[in-house]
């Protein structure tokens, strides 16, 4: 079986930021998609101008499908503080092609290594909150023809499956457009011939990844 039938995984929609403060010291974690190490380095870089002033700004990004590529620093925090448990979060979450910076600006109060980790991994939490998710999936694109007595029992069953059409094409006949995880494909397939009798068209135009919103 081709292993993407059954890869997906995690990406962001949107990057967002978040806040964690722990005696005093201020953890500001910011998250962006990024689909290669060049984009993830751009933004580490952009990211440390911005916050310039800051004692620390450790960052961990995640590169590929399957994680093929994975990097963090603790950028002067004691070693495996800062970077590691950050990246973890992104492994833990399931989270490809994202990077993330978290900014510390040091409130005079020494955490030691435990409360270290405990506020870099809180602090990609926080952000992470305020990121908007999506879950890549390797698929079919799918075109259903069918006539206007069927339609209905169509899109009952579609969203009872939780698929929602690309697009709809009302014309002489109605002609819907799909992306279904390879792995439903079969299924779906005899649905729709059960549900209409055979009477509507089923054709698989082809395999991509596809985003569903989380």
């Amino acid at each position: 079986m081709d292993d993407r039938v059954e890869n997906s995984y995690r990406v962001l929609l949107t990057g967002g930021e978040g806040e964690y403060v722990e005696k005093k010291s201020r953890f500001i974690a910011t998250l962006q998609k990024c689909d290669s190490e060049e984009e993830a380095l751009l933004f580490i870089e952009k990211t440390k101008k911005k916050y310039w002033d800051a004692r620390h700004n450790c960052y961990a990004y995640v590169i590929g499908a399957k994680g093929e590529l994975t990097r963090c620093s603790d950028d002067g925090e004691p070693g495996g503080t800062a970077g590691r448990p950050m990246l973890e979060v992104l492994a833990g979450e399931d989270i490809r092609n994202a990077a993330v910076v978290v900014t510390r600006y040091f409130g005079g109060v020494l955490l030691g290594t435990g409360g270290l980790v405990r506020a870099y991994t809180q602090a990609v939490k926080e952000g992470l909150r305020n990121c908007v998710l999506g879950r890549m999936r390797y698929g079919c694109e799918v075109q259903i023809t069918t006539d206007y007595n069927c339609i209905g029992k169509i899109l009952y069953l579609l969203g009872n499956a939780g698929i929602e059409p690309v697009s709809i094409d009302y014309g002489e006949k109605v002609v819907l457009c799909l992306q279904v995880p390879v792995a439903e494909l079969q299924l779906l397939q005899k649905s729709v011939a059960d549900a209409t009798g055979g009477r509507a068209e089923f054709d698989k135009k082809g395999s991509l990844y596809y985003v569903d919103k989380e």
